[in-house]
Order: C-alpha cells, then structure tokens, then sequence
C-alpha cells in the first residue's frame, strides 16, 4: 500500500474527464446520424477479424427519486409504459440483430439505468430470454445487471439467475440512515445483507457495492462505520465514487441543501480512510475509484495488464464492439461512438421506421485512435511502453507526444510517475490521481477545442 498524500490531492484536484471515453461525449455531434451509424454497422460485421461483442441495455425506469443520482432515469409507476418501452426494446434488437454477423458471439451483456429491478421478475425473464433467442453467446459469457434492494424480492433475483445473469451491481452509498433521509435514499443495513445472501444463495459469481462520499451529513467518523460494515459483507468488487453536486445540469441535485455537504478538507479525510480501511482489509486498489478481490478478474487483468476501460468503467473485457441499446444508450463500435435518442417518444418513432435511434455521435480520426490507446494504456496499464506504441502506429511517440511528455516533469517531481526504459510509470499515488495524468495524452484539451463541463478529478 501507497502512502496517502492529501496536499498533493488537494494539489491536483481539478475539474476532468473520466475517459470512459476518447474523444469524451462534449465531442459527439448530431451530425452524426443513423445512416453514419449505419455504414459502420455494416463495415464493420464484413470484416472477418470483427471484434466479439458487448451489448448494453438502459432500462430507466426508477420507482423514487434519489437525489444525487446523475443517471438517465425516468420515474415512473406506471406499469404500461414500462411494457411498451421493452417492446420497443425488442424492436431495437431486431434492427441490430439484421445487420450482425451470425458468426459474432457476445461475450458481455450489461443492464443498466435507472433501475433495472423495477421491472416485475416475469419481464425481467422475458427480456432476457428475447435477448439470448437472438445473439449467440460464447461459452461463459459475462452477464451483470444493476438493481435496487428497495422493493426488489427473491423473485426478481430468480429472474435473473434462471436467465443466465451471473454478476450484480447494488447501489448501497451510505449506510448512516441521516445520510439516507437527506438523498432520499432509505435502505437499511439488514435489506442489503438480505440480498446479498440471496444472491450468494442462487450462485451469481460476483457481487459488486457502491459507495459515494460526499453525500449531506457524512463524516469521516460516520462513513468509517459504513466501510467497516461493507468489508464485513465482503462483496468482490466495491465502487466508491465522488458525489459530484452539478444543480446546473440535475436539477434534482438542488433538492439537497449545500450548507449540509461535508467540507472539502472532510471529504479528503473520508477518501483517505476509505482507501486505507479497504487495502488493509485485502482488496486490491484497481485505479480511481475501484477495488477487487485479489482472486477477482478485475485484480487478475490488472495484474496481467489486460483491463480495459468503456462507458461502464473498467471491465476485463477489451477490444469488443459495445452496442447500447435503449433510450440514452451509448455504443462503441469499429471507428466510432454513438448515443441513442434521450425521449420516449422519438425513440419509438424511429423504430416504428425502422431507423437506429441515434441522436449524435463521432467517427474517430487516426490521431484519435492514437490518443485513445494511449490514454486507455495509462489508464488501465498504468504503464506506457514507448517502443511497443511506435511499433503499433509507425509513431515516434517522444516526438508525437512531447507536449504531454514535456508536462511529466511536475508529476515526477511529486512521485506520481515515473520514467525509465522509455516506459512511463504511474505509481500507486498517480493512481488516485490518474485522470490528471492523462488529461496530458488528450489532443482536444492541448489543442484548446475541448469545452466539456467535467466532475472534479478526486
């Protein structure tokens, strides 16, 4: 374990991209559309080397309110605009499934919202089973969906198992129930054992726990119980994010009162303890906000420098295609990235004519190709291997990089990277504060084109 220096945090910390994508999102644009979409579709599934794939399914739909919550959700009760949102769904899956090469096998399937869990076990079971009728799998495929404890029954995890999910994602945030009450949130300690045991109960293979410090009324004394309580859990992977309070662009957000959200200086304190509790209890410190088991897949492909980094964060499985379907829905596939249609509505009408809902995208310039794997390298490698990268594009990449190279010079200074062997070398302190780091490998920012409005680095 790394010392934890909070001056050199304070000392970095600056708003950012996450990277989950290069270019990142501010760069798509809606003239970018479905026939674009399209032709890449199209070019990319007559390739004989095509990618296996990963699909994305945004199930939006939430029962309350959480009001940090930065997702694309729509809160609703109402049952019948659940079942025509999933049959429009199952139309989206057979406009893909038109164009996919039948020798395409998935490797990767993610739910994701909203609450995925607020449809009732029966059009959990249905949906799936649409979904593997229509893709064919390969042999042990990854298959994790995100749900809520709150209202959620052994039936619904049944669902899931008997569908072939095997990975599930809670969001837990805070046990301390003042916390709760503030966001909205009310779930109590013995609802998220209780699940848990029935997901260990029904064989899922992982089980992965949020966390979010910078919630109203937490403190470091406060939050502490929280963590001791989660190792006492024991999940396999364990998230812990920074609340990122942005009113402007949720205005939920406004719901939480600002005079109760811990100090910067509390929030340090409440990260340091964090990432001290959980290292010291075994997990392995992934990168930003992630840990795993040591026996987990996300320590292994660290380890064995095989992460990989898209729009659900790190994932184990690199170089795939990922189609997102759904309303918001975001995809990466061949030379580019695109996001569905954020309304209902518009989602509905274009698949009634048969036309991929897409409302904006980018295709990928050889520059961004470049800077793309260079960043996803630090970022997940947390390594770069000059020669291995003049190899890959026929760059000289001191040359290519010099600017970005040229603003090392300060993170060595502080012990954030090292160089050596022409290998640039985050160290575990660089870890925490790898977006600062590869800000200086993104050609939109040094070229001064990149206007996105990002959450602060820690």
């Amino acid at each position: 374990m790394f010392d934890i220096d909070l001056e050199l945090i304070k000392k970095y910390d600056r708003p950012g991209p996450r990277y989950t994508s290069y270019p990142t999102a501010p760069h798509f644009n809606e003239s970018f559309t479905s026939e674009k979409y399209l032709d890449e579709i199209i070019r990319t599934n007559n390739d004989e080397n095509a990618p296996d794939l990963s699909l994305y399914f945004h199930l939006p739909f939430c029962d309350t309110l959480c009001y940090f919550c930065g997702c694309n959700m729509i809160i609703t009760r109402n049952r019948d605009r659940i079942k025509d949102y999933i049959k429009y769904l199952k139309n989206e899956i057979d406009l893909l499934r038109t164009y996919l090469s039948p020798d395409r096998k998935v490797i990767q399937v993610h739910w994701g919202g909203g609450t995925p869990t607020h449809l009732n076990p029966d059009e959990i079971y249905d949906l799936i089973s649409y979904i593997n009728k229509n893709f064919v799998f390969a042999e042990n495929p990854e298959i994790g969906c995100e749900i809520d404890p709150r209202g959620l029954t052994r039936e619904h995890l049944e669902s899931l198992r008997k569908g072939g999910f095997n990975r599930i994602s809670m969001g837990v945030q805070d046990f301390d129930f003042k916390v709760q009450k503030a966001v909205n949130r009310v779930q109590p300690e013995e609802m998220t054992r209780q699940v848990v045991t029935w997901v260990r109960e029904l064989g899922f293979q992982s089980v992965n726990l949020d966390l979010i410090y910078g919630l109203p009324f937490q403190t470091k004394e406060s939050f502490e119980k929280t963590v001791d309580a989660i190792i006492d859990i024991s999940p396999d992977r364990i998230a812990v994010f920074n609340y990122a309070h942005v009113p402007w662009m949720k205005k939920h957000m406004g719901l939480i009162k600002e005079e109760t959200l811990p100090l910067p200086e509390e929030k340090l304190q409440i990260l340091k303890m964090t990432i001290e509790k959980l290292t010291g209890a075994g997990y392995v410190f992934i990168g930003m906000d992630h840990f795993a088991k040591p026996e987990d897949e996300l320590a292994i492909a660290l380890r064995e420098k095989k992460l990989y980094r898209n729009f659900q964060g790190y994932s184990t499985h690199a170089g795939t295609d990922l189609y997102g379907m759904g309303i918001t829905s975001i995809s990466q596939i061949g030379r580019c990235y695109t996001q569905n249609v954020k309304k209902e509505k518009e989602y509905f009408t274009n698949l009634e004519e048969s036309i991929f809902p897409i409302e904006r995208g980018v295709y990928l310039t050889d520059d961004d190709l470049i800077r793309r794997h260079v960043i996803t390298k630090v970022m997940c490698d947390f390594e770069l291997d000059f020669d291995a990268i003049d190899k890959k594009f026929g760059i000289e990449f001191v040359k290519y990089f010099e600017p970005g190279l040229a603003a090392m010079d300060g993170f060595i200074e502080d012990g954030l990277v090292k160089l050596e062997d022409r290998k640039l070398i985050v160290t575990g302190m660089g870890r925490l504060l790898i977006r600062n780091i590869a800000i200086n490998f993104d050609g939109y920012i040094e070229r001064k084109e990149d206007t996105g409005k990002y959450s602060r680095t820690v």
